[in-house]
């Protein structure tokens, strides 16, 4: 059933939700879920390389090494690069030299494009810049390990696309956004995002509390709690009454329709964990699992034996 009201709650992706989690802090409710461990770890990457920008550069001409590709737009959705950004990046890299787009004569509408020897010499620097970056951002790992949690995260996207995407911070973005999407497709005419489930569940489980409080289970900044509360309060997910222990303060809780939703959030994410497991293959998820907490461990001193003992 639609819920047209809830459509409010869905939304691009702000600067307050990228920059949400609190390092150093893990909810234990969420460490389970691999999504949720693939988003702290692309969080943490991208605050120690800031490259997040350029990403879409170099994978472009990465996948244009040895070929040209005869569909602008096909190429996009191989990368799962949204098509109005990726003329915005066709256009930084042809005015630079690195790219060139000519009419492709089997088709007028689509463009081919190719790598100039300029684009050559950059991605050469490039490539030198990324694997440097990359020893540096899985130092926690040995080269063995590095390349199998490659292999796995190639796993998580489209099968079109696992050859084209190349260096562990690249593919620790692209299956971080393609689980992102895969989860909230599942919500479709619900209104409601995979990432609600987190406050919704917590709510059910320790409201009613002051937002500060929500904030500090789910280990994300302030701004970031208040942002995903105004969106379910608008949706009618959430109600703010006064703190039972402190009148002087708000508490939220959920309301009626908030615990039904919860169910609907709950089974989407469950469903993304399946799907997750079998794009993995047997015992895949709880080898990623394990190498994503061993990224984390820089600024999460003593994680790996804590989830151990916790699931033991």
């Amino acid at each position: 059933m639609r819920h047209a009201k809830n459509d409010q709650v869905r939304g691009p992706v702000t600067k307050t939700e990228a920059t949400a989690e609190i390092p150093g802090v893990l909810p234990d409710a969420l460490t389970d879920f691999i999504g949720y461990l693939l988003r702290r770890v692309f969080a943490r990457f991208s605050a120690a390389d800031g490259s997040e920008g350029d990403s879409r550069d170099f994978l472009i001409l990465d996948a244009l090494t040895g070929r040209d590709w005869e569909s602008q737009l096909d190429l996009a959705e191989r990368l799962g690069i949204n098509r109005t950004i990726m003329v915005g990046v066709i256009d930084r890299l042809e005015a630079r030299g690195e790219v060139q787009r000519t009419r492709n004569p089997g088709n007028r509408r689509q463009y081919v494009l190719s790598l100039t020897e300029e684009g050559r010499r950059a991605l050469a620097e490039r490539r030198r810049a990324v694997s440097e970056r990359d020893a540096r951002l899985t130092a926690v790992l040995s080269p063995e390990e590095t390349g199998r949690l490659d292999t796995l995260l190639a796993r998580l996207l489209p099968e079109e696309a696992q050859a084209l995407v190349q260096g562990s911070a690249y593919l620790v973005a692209q299956a971080h956004h393609r689980l992102r999407k895969l989860g909230d497709d599942k919500l479709a005419g619900t209104g409601l995002r995979v990432r609600h489930y987190g406050p919704l569940s917590a709510l059910a489980r320790s409201g009613p509390i002051a937002q500060q409080r929500l904030a500090d289970h789910l280990a994300i900044t302030g701004p970031a709690a208040s942002q995903l509360v105004d969106e379910l309060v608008k949706a009618g997910l959430v109600r703010r009454g006064r703190d039972p222990h402190d009148r002087r303060r708000y508490a939220l809780e959920l309301t009626e329709a908030g615990r039904a939703q919860l169910g609907v959030v709950a089974a989407a994410v469950d469903a993304l964990a399946e799907d997750i497991s079998a794009m993995l293959g047997p015992g895949g998820d709880t080898e990623l699992r394990g190498l994503l907490v061993r990224l984390l461990e820089p600024e999460h001193p003593g994680i790996a034996n804590s989830l151990s003992v916790q699931r033991g």
